[in-house]
């Protein structure tokens, strides 16, 4: 029998859990770079004369800032998975780790999504 077996299955779920949350993190920043480009594309097509297309940068920035969070946040679940599973097992109590990087990821992700609305909102309002 493992000691702490409860303990270090439910270390290892919440690391999956984050696992998961940073590759879908990922896949939407993928998401939002490839959906600026159907903007792009679709702005071209529905006018009549061919204008200069609209500057790619944010959504490529966005997208891309997507994709390093997330492989922030698989960084930063492997190692606190590591170091929870050593004091699972060791006899001493040990502080929890600071939730301060959570709230800074969080915060990070909120103002990343209300960058993105702002931007879809510009977009549409203003006609591609």
């Amino acid at each position: 029998m493992i000691k702490n077996f409860s303990d270090h299955a439910a270390n290892e779920r919440t690391f999956l859990a984050w696992v998961r949350t940073a590759i879908t993190v990922m896949a939407f920043g993928f998401l939002v770079e490839k959906f600026d480009l159907f903007l792009k594309y679709m702005g071209l097509s529905i006018s009549a004369h061919a204008p200069h297309p609209p500057p790619r940068a944010f959504g490529a920035l966005a997208g891309l800032s997507l994709i390093i969070l997330g492989m922030l946040m698989m960084v930063v679940a492997t190692v606190r998975f590591l170091q929870i599973a050593r004091n699972i097992d060791v006899a001493e109590q040990h502080l929890a780790a600071g939730s301060k990087l959570d709230i800074a990821l969080a915060v990070l992700l909120t103002l990343l999504g209300a960058s993105l609305f702002a931007y879809l909102a510009q977009r549409l309002f203003t006609g591609f």
